[in-house]
């Protein structure tokens, strides 16, 4: 069985814990922490992120769009349509919710990695900026959630899965259709609630 290496507070694995689930493909998930640097998770992948599927023939697929699009292909096209237009729209709908994840990733690393007089603002404002536009746009023009759902839906629910984690109170409010779009997501695929980010 592959394993998963993964972090449960991490948006990046819970995409990819959903697009396993989702997909049908069992996987074995190993929890790691990152600033430990285990040796195992350094020789699966060097820049010591997470996550990391490790395949059962000791080859090892990482950053998480590459892990969804193996287990798209495993899965015979369970995560993306095979219409083109419909493949480009979940692709971009899940690059737009890693975005928003990079620069919330990034507000948390420079407020939990710096002295608090060294923390710079200015970096702090223009990364919010950035998630506040993108969230904006998602609450103007939800994406539906149609009985089959494709791994941009599950990057979007981790991505407000984190928000809700670390930015709890600070993003939802004016985004009511976004509030009630992951409250909807919960209900529909109750599979898929433990892999949220927590």
């Amino acid at each position: 069985m592959p394993k998963l290496l993964y972090a449960s507070t991490s948006p990046y694995s819970s995409k990819v814990r959903m697009a396993a689930a989702y997909a049908g493909i069992a996987v074995d998930l190993v929890p790691v922490k990152t600033e430990d640097k285990p040796a195992e998770l350094i020789s699966a992948n060097p820049l010591g992120k997470i996550p990391v599927l490790v395949l059962e023939d000791g080859r090892t697929v990482h950053d998480s769009r590459a892990i969804t699009q193996h287990l798209n292909r495993l899965s015979k096209n369970a995560l993306f349509p095979r219409n083109p237009d419909k493949r480009l729209e979940a692709e971009v709908l899940e690059a737009l919710a890693d975005g928003i994840c990079d620069c919330a990733l990034s507000m948390v690393y420079e407020r939990r990695t710096r002295p608090e007089a060294m923390v710079y603002q200015p970096w702090l404002d223009r990364q919010w900026g950035k998630i506040t536009v993108a969230l904006d746009l998602l609450n103007a023009n939800p994406p539906k959630l149609p009985k089959k759902i494709t791994a941009g839906h599950m990057a979007l629910r981790a991505c407000l899965g984190y928000l809700a984690l670390r930015f709890g109170g600070q993003w939802e409010k004016g985004r009511g259709r976004l509030t009630r779009w992951a409250a909807r997501f919960d209900e529909k695929f109750p599979e898929l609630k433990g892999c949220v980010p927590g």
